[in-house]
Order: C-alpha cells, then structure tokens, then sequence
C-alpha cells in the first residue's frame, strides 16, 4: 500500500513539473475479441494506425491526437459501461465504434445524453432512421444491401426467392428491410427461415427453403460464422440456385471460411475488395490504394471492408474537428452533418442534417466470387 501511495505521489509530482500538452481525445469501443472480432480487430488497427499519422502530421488543429479504446468482446452490456467510462472518466470529445447493430444501440444513448458526436461502423438503418441529432454511420446499410441485391436479381430475370437470416441484431434488421422493400422491385418472398447465432447446420432450413415452389434464388442476411455455414450447407445439399451474402461478410475471411462452396456467391461489397480491378480514373482509386498499401505494409494482412470503415469514420470526424476549429461538441457535429462530396473508401459521403450516412447505392459493388477472388459484376 506504501509503495503504491508513493508512485501515485510521484507521478503527479512529475506532472506537476511537466507543461500540459495539448491534446484531442477520441474514443472507441470496439469488438476486437468474441464473436465480431474479425470486425473489431481491423478498426482498431485502422484507428491506431491513423492516429499516428495524424500525429506525425502535427495532429488536429495542433493538438496531439489521444484514442482511448476499450474491447468490448460483442457484449453490449460490457460496452455501454466503457461508454460510460469514455464520457466520465476519460472525457472524450467523440467517439468511433459500435462493431456490430447490438453494441451500437446500447451504447449511442449514452452518447446522446452527453451530446457527444458519434460515428458507429455497423450495418443496421435504425442506427440513423430515425436520425439521432448525435449519431452517423460509415456502413452502408442493411437496407441499401437489400435493395442492391434485388437490382442484381431483377437483372438476371429473378423474382421469388427464400431468405434465411441470422437470429441477432443486424441479420434481424435487414431481414425486416428486405421484406419492406421486396415489393418494390416485384421480388416476391416465398419461403423465410431463421437461423441461431450458435446453430452450426442450417441443412435443415435450406432444405426446407429448396422444396418451397418457385424460389428462384436465396438470400442469406447475416454475418460472422453463420453465412460461411450456410455457404458450405448450400453447397453440401447441391441447391443448383444463385445464392447472395450481405455486405456484412465482405471480406477475405468470408472466401477463407467458406471455401470452395463460395464460389459463385455475389454480395454487395466496396471498392476496396477489387481495388485491383478499379480504373485509376475511378474516384475512389486514389483513396482506396493508399488505405490498403498503408494497412498491409504496416499490418502484414489482407484489408478488409470493416476497416475501411473505420478508416472514413476517422478521416470524417478528423476533418470535421478541424473545420470546427475545436472539439465543442455541437459545432463537431455540425461540420460532420456538412461532409459533402468527401470520397472514401466506402463511396462517396453527402451528409445534412436529414441523413447522417450520406452514401447511395452507387458506393456498393456487386460481387461474385470467382476462383477464390473477388470479381466486379457490370
């Protein structure tokens, strides 16, 4: 105990001594371990990594740039103490986070309360429909995926399909979008399966799905480890039909997962899947190319979707500070409702007041997975 007491006096000796910096704290919780890490683990390596070029660059309006980050394992309950502890404790000026629709729900509340600016990285529309004054996305929504999954379908001459969907927050939104949209684009759902977050075989419903008359096609919304079972399932059963995946499983690991069973699968995805394949005149060839040479040098592995999300939530509230000219809360928010015509690695991001994600269909890629890679469909 003596000893104890003795460094905590030491310490603030030295700090006594020492001059104040200046500094910007920003905060993240984040799924880094648990079921979401394959989310968690490439944003906080973004942040980090941005961070430190941020600060090498003299930081944010002169002002060292100090993220505070706390794992929240996928348990919104865990995360909405660290939520807490980020607006009490460390006094943050904004906050990055939210790696999956639960987590991002518990937490933006707390936020809100304390007028704390707010950019989550997951999926769902009822993140920002209704608009929260404090809270914006990067992701593309569930919603937007339904709608570029059924222009895709529409396109091949498709209009009745199954869908199977995940049990937990986002596969149980964008299951609830696509119903809501279907009629729009004269896709009729014929058969509607569900699947538990711990469920290991979904032989049965995808059977059951492949007996319903006329399914042209399927449709799994979900993400994490249920989607690749599905995959592998699908292709176990020989269901000779096109299967889709949600943006919520845009990524290498989805193909590594899988396997061969993936072959053939399309899904909505970001430019930074194919950033080989783009133009260089394409808008987003730029921004792309220098995020993932960036990560991978530094990283030794693959980019993935979900750190690009972060990568334009930092970049977004970073610039946003900047033109605020301070960390007021109120004027930060501000200067990220007025983000217009900032290309990231997403798409293109037009924010107001009305729309805190800012993107449209035009940011998503349809994908099809062609010998074990990614391919651009036209």
């Amino acid at each position: 105990m003596r000893l104890k007491s003795t460094l905590a006096v030491s310490a603030l000796a030295m700090m006594a001594a020492s001059p104040a910096v200046a500094e910007t704290r920003l905060g993240a919780v984040l799924s880094v371990t648990g079921p979401a890490s394959f989310l968690g683990d490439p944003e906080l390596k973004t942040l980090e990594m941005l961070v430190e070029e941020v600060n090498a660059q003299g930081g944010i309006n002169g002002e060292e740039v100090v993220l505070i980050h706390y794992d929240d394992g996928g348990d919104a309950n865990r995360a909405r103490t660290f939520a807490t502890r980020l607006v009490e404790d460390d006094e943050v000026a904004a906050v990055i986070g939210g790696s999956t629709t639960g987590v991002t729900m518990a937490i933006a509340p707390v936020f809100e309360a304390n007028e704390i600016p707010f950019i989550s990285l997951a999926g769902a529309v009822v993140i920002i429909d209704p608009v929260n004054p404090w809270v914006f996305k990067t992701p593309h929504t569930d919603r937007m995926a339904c709608e570029s999954i059924f222009t895709d379908l529409t396109a091949r001459g498709l209009s009745s399909i199954g869908m199977i969907s995940g049990q937990g927050g986002f596969g149980t939104s964008m299951r609830e979008q696509c119903i809501d949209v279907a009629g729009d684009y004269a896709i009729e759902i014929v058969a509607d399966e569900t699947y538990g977050p711990r469920d290991s075989d979904m032989t049965p419903q995808l059977t059951s799905i492949a007996a319903t008359d006329r399914v042209e096609a399927v449709v799994n919304a979900g993400f994490g480890q249920g989607p690749a079972i599905v995959t592998r399932n699908f292709a176990q059963l020989g269901i000779a039909l096109p299967l889709y995946q949600s943006h919520g499983v845009a990524s290498d690991a989805f193909i590594e997962l899988a396997g061969d069973a993936a072959e053939g699968v399309r899904l909505p995805g970001t430019a930074l899947l194919v950033a080989d394949l783009l133009a260089e005149e394409d808008p987003q060839y730029a921004v792309v190319t220098a995020y993932r040479e960036a990560y991978e040098g530094r990283f030794e592995e693959p980019v993935s979707t979900f750190g690009g999300y972060a990568h334009d939530a930092f970049r977004i509230m970073a610039q946003a500070i900047e033109a605020a000219g301070s960390t007021d809360g109120a004027a930060v928010r501000d200067a990220i409702e007025a983000t217009a015509g900032w290309v990231g690695v997403t798409g293109e991001f037009n924010m107001t007041p009305d729309d805190h994600m800012g993107l449209d269909l035009s940011a998503f890629r349809m994908l099809e997975i062609v010998g074990g890679g990614w391919s651009i469909i036209d």
